[in-house]
């Protein structure tokens, strides 16, 4: 029988067999089988990076959702009267984030990445396997894809008397994605985006938080994740709409340009959409990291707590100092 940590199978009665999925919480098991059936093995290679998609389609319905209608909403045509406020697109994308984690977390990493520049930085500081980056990525910005062609759909006759007329589609859309108001600069713009992004730099991956908190519960993981996000906009999101994820902006982008907006997406502001909602929050994922593990964070997983060579050495003295003093004979297993 194959055997892999991912997938376990426990003995009931003789003859019979409980196959349990995910290995993770249950590790005490001695046997481990990988595929009950052909169509696990394909699900276990696609189960994290599905988690990813799902997590920012969620991510994106409810915060993509709450944009159009508040923004749409504000013309007579659409509604008597306008349907939320600033304060309410805030609350609905700290619960859109908090909605995206609770699908994801558990599956693709600790809390889920749902996040591009979360990713990245989760493989340089926390020891994610950097292969399964892109993939990661790819899924996010897919998620945001399909995020925002669900919200399009949804509001689509909405959009059309708020352009002015059917199939009519001027305006850059800022309900789907980010855009700057036109006092900001172009390098403050990026510099603003720096330490906007520095609040994910504590997260651990799933292995590293269950060593430290057995039962983690994902309604805990998701509003810890949920409040700051909320914060953000809600103190510090006017000026850029808070773009501090690459797959909340790219992927709804993709589908502006699409659906009729065309090159004017990508154009705007020299290029605003490369260097404001992608490169910048990719570097304050980097900056915040790199303060947190430098002065607070002391997880064995950080390049900043590796031991140096006398450490290491130390250890390997105590190592054998341990195995010289340990009992024997009869008896000695009893004994430790």
């Amino acid at each position: 029988m194959s055997r892999a940590r991912h997938s376990i199978s426990s003995s009931g009665s003789k003859g019979s067999e409980h196959f349990i999925e995910d290995a993770d919480e249950h590790l005490d098991h001695e046997s481990i089988t990988v595929h009950p059936n052909a169509w696990s093995k394909y699900r276990l290679a696609l189960r994290e990076y599905v988690a990813e998609f799902l997590g920012v389609c969620v991510l994106i319905l409810f915060g993509n959702g709450v944009n159009n209608q508040v923004v749409l909403s504000s013309v007579t045509g659409v509604a008597s009267s306008q349907k939320g406020s600033y304060l309410s697109i805030s609350f609905g994308w700290g619960i859109g984030t908090a909605m995206g984690v609770w699908v994801s977390g558990g599956i693709s990493g600790g809390k889920g990445h749902i996040n591009p520049a979360v990713t990245i930085a989760m493989a340089t500081y926390r020891g994610f396997p950097w292969k399964k980056v892109p993939g990661y990525i790819l899924a996010q910005v897919l998620g945001g894809l399909v995020g925002a062609a669900l919200v399009y759909g949804n509001y689509f006759h909405a959009i059309d008397i708020f352009e002015g007329g059917r199939g009519v589609r001027n305006s850059c859309n800022c309900q789907f994605s980010t855009y700057a108001l036109d006092y900001m600069t172009r390098r403050f713009m990026l510099l603003l985006g720096i330490p906007g992004h520095c609040p994910p730099a504590g997260r651990r991956t799933r292995h590293q938080r269950q060593k430290q908190h057995p039962c983690p519960t994902r309604a805990r993981s998701s509003c810890s994740s949920s409040a700051p996000y909320a914060c953000i906009g809600a103190s510090l999101g006017m000026e850029t709409a808070y773009a501090i994820n690459p797959a909340r902006d790219l992927g709804p982008r993709l589908l502006t340009s699409m659906v009729g907006y065309g090159s004017q997406v990508y154009t705007y502001r020299n290029h605003y959409w490369l260097w404001c909602p992608i490169i910048a929050p990719i570097l304050g994922a980097q900056a915040g990291s790199i303060f947190y593990d430098a002065f607070i964070y002391t997880g064995e997983e950080s390049p900043f707590n590796k031991p140096n060579a006398a450490a290491r050495a130390h250890r390997e003295r105590a190592s054998h100092a341990a195995r010289r003093n340990l009992p024997a004979g009869p008896g000695a297993e009893d004994q430790v």
